[in-house]
């Protein structure tokens, strides 16, 4: 390994989800509406969807800890959940579609209040089981829509935060001017540059920002001058 580079920890960077953190926006309004009137949810349900990385999932966490609810990953779901306020996460990978339909219809019946999310609204699942695909059609639906720059900063501002990293303004404007506009595609940024700056001991700059994603903006060239090594004292 050259002198001066360093190889990325190993450890797996998790995401928190403390309800402070959560961001309102235009696009998680009518999500956030929904979430603070339970009691109204009909058939005591209600899916939120959307793209990768929109904040459901935090969403999602934010309603349980405030319900008291537990959280399933659609991926594991129980055979027979806990009778209590339930939060489904990714329902729309759930393996055993009885497994839902039976929960579902448990919690109707109990009057157990169920939150679901997903990247796709129900009447899009490939479901195959008529009784369920008959539940989660009349299940409300609600989008939580593209974000928009006011977010998108602060989100990139926490990331950067949470990973307890110096990324210049220069940086982060250039990245929220070319990436494409999704959180997601910021939390894969983030990661991306960490993990290089660990290697190369280099600061994170726009410059490796320019190096690190020459397709989001071929036309522009390297400043040489906008790289600085990290500090070591």
């Amino acid at each position: 390994m050259p002198q001066g580079q360093q190889l990325p920890l190993p450890f797996a960077h998790q995401p928190g989800f403390d309800p402070a953190d959560f961001v309102a926006d235009a696009s998680n309004a009518e999500a956030l509406t929904w979430l603070g009137r339970t009691l109204d949810w009909p058939d005591h349900r209600l899916l939120i969807w959307g793209d990768p990385g929109c904040g459901k999932t935090h969403a999602l966490h934010v309603w349980a800890a405030a319900s008291g609810a537990t959280i399933i990953q659609g991926a594991a779901l129980p055979a027979r959940p806990p009778a209590t306020a339930l939060a489904i996460d990714d329902a729309d990978q759930a393996p055993a579609e009885t497994d839902m339909l039976h929960l579902l219809n448990r919690a109707r019946d109990e009057a157990i209040p169920v939150l679901l999310s997903s990247r796709l609204p129900p009447a899009r699942w490939p479901i195959q089981l008529p009784d369920l695909a008959s539940r989660l059609r009349a299940i409300t639906a609600v989008r939580i829509g593209p974000a928009e720059e006011p977010l998108l900063r602060v989100l990139l501002a926490r990331l950067v935060s949470d990973r307890q990293l110096t990324v210049d303004k220069t940086a982060q404007d250039w990245l929220l001017r070319h990436l494409p506009r999704s959180p997601a595609a910021l939390r894969d940024a983030v990661a991306h540059l960490d993990r290089v700056a660990w290697r190369t001991g280099r600061r994170i700059s726009r410059a490796m920002a320019i190096a690190e994603f020459p397709a989001a903006a071929p036309d522009e060239h390297l400043e040489t001058t906008d790289v600085f090594p990290l500090s070591t004292g």
